[in-house]
């Protein structure tokens, strides 16, 4: 693994949760270390690097120091004003402007929670990441939360006295992209994992007292894997009881190589309506688990199907058990509305208003039962 020697400024990487939408980015390290999933594009090309310890040092000494200088703003007679925060920003390079946008939307966030990039920061040595984290809870002692991504190879790997000191010294929530626990699915996509790894990383995960959020991708097993994805990922996820389970439907962007199976014909994609089954057929067969479900992305047909298990298994299954009920036209409809974003949940079928925006953004398709498939592909490749 390569290490970049040179610090070049305050660094952000690509992503963070949907969760974290008011953390402050520290990038431990860049891109992916395993980057072959054949369902996810975004570090194709980038190679792999660990930012050396003395560089997140300076990052969180330069965040601390805007810090300061915008509640000093605050803290004025009246507050900051648009003008002052153009004043702050006058004369500074544009990595020095990236990293004062980027304390100033932590201020406002409130400075509660840090969020770890990229892709998989538990890869570098327990005890790098243990003196990041002192580091940055010396400098912001109010934060309550500090997550990062995982994968479930690299904490399988980690001993489980690693795995507390880690969680000691402040890492308290870890987000893994299980996608699905059947190891067909987990071979056909080059995940590079298998279903017992899941399992014995995120049961490690929960004894170091860390919460632990896994992610399940309704559609990863396509036709052939569908009853198996959801069957071999409830089972695992059984065993494990994650705080949270977190779905993301499998979107099918062009430059994926999971893409380029649908095109041969080597991965067949689930229409909306199999994909719904699918979910069911995964929530009706989690038991003995006390998991919060979240559906917080855009990309999933019911964002309503949310609650914490058991109690609200059957308020979180009623809307997907409601649709697959419905006559295919009523199906249609709300496809159609979900997937221009017209709808936001089952029940907006019922407002006219935004029913009739619906109806009229299938005709402008020209949306049928034979084709909606096809639209609702080219849809989600928007939200992606």
């Amino acid at each position: 693994m390569k290490k970049c020697e040179d610090y070049e400024g305050f660094e952000l990487g690509p992503i963070r949760p949907p969760s974290e939408a008011q953390s402050l980015m520290l990038r431990i390290t860049r891109n992916c270390p395993w980057n072959k999933c054949t369902f996810c594009g975004l570090y194709k090309g980038q190679k792999f690097s660990i930012r050396p310890v003395k560089h997140l040092i300076k990052d969180i000494d330069t965040i601390h120091y805007f810090v300061e200088e915008i509640q000093a703003f605050m803290a004025q007679p009246g507050g900051a004003t648009q003008r002052q925060y153009m004043d702050l920003m006058a004369g500074r390079s544009e990595n020095e402007k990236m990293a004062l946008h980027t304390a100033l939307n932590w201020v406002q966030g409130g400075m509660q929670s840090i969020f770890l990039q990229d892709a998989n920061t538990l890869v570098i040595k327990p005890d790098d990441l243990i003196e990041i984290l002192n580091y940055a809870k010396k400098c912001f002692p109010q934060v309550q939360r500090i997550t990062s991504y995982a994968r479930s190879q690299t904490i399988a790997r980690i001993s489980d006295e690693d795995m507390v000191r880690i969680a000691e010294a402040g890492l308290n929530r870890i987000h893994i992209g299980l996608e699905s626990a059947s190891d067909d699915v987990l071979a056909f996509v080059k995940k590079g994992v298998d279903k017992a790894t899941h399992i014995i990383a995120g049961q490690k995960v929960k004894r170091a007292g860390i919460e632990l959020s896994e992610y399940f991708m309704p559609g990863l097993g396509g036709e052939a894997f569908s009853n198996e994805n959801a069957m071999e990922t409830a089972d695992a996820l059984n065993q494990i009881n994650p705080d949270f389970i977190r779905i993301r439907t499998l979107g099918l962007p062009e430059n994926i190589e999971l893409y380029k199976d649908f095109l041969s014909g080597a991965f067949a994609k689930l229409g909306d309506v199999p994909m719904a089954e699918e979910l069911l057929l995964l929530l009706d067969n989690l038991s003995g688990i006390t998991s919060t479900v979240k559906s917080d992305h855009i990309l999933n047909l019911f964002q309503e199907v949310e609650g914490r298990l058991p109690e609200d298994h059957e308020r979180m299954t009623a809307p997907i058990r409601t649709f697959l009920a419905m006559p295919p036209e009523e199906q249609l409809i709300y496809m159609v509305g979900r997937r221009t974003g017209i709808f936001s949940k089952l029940e907006d079928l019922h407002d006219s208003e935004l029913r009739n925006h619906a109806e009229k953004a299938r005709a402008a398709h020209r949306v049928t039962l034979d084709n909606v498939d096809d639209f609702t592909l080219e849809m989600m490749k928007q939200f992606i």
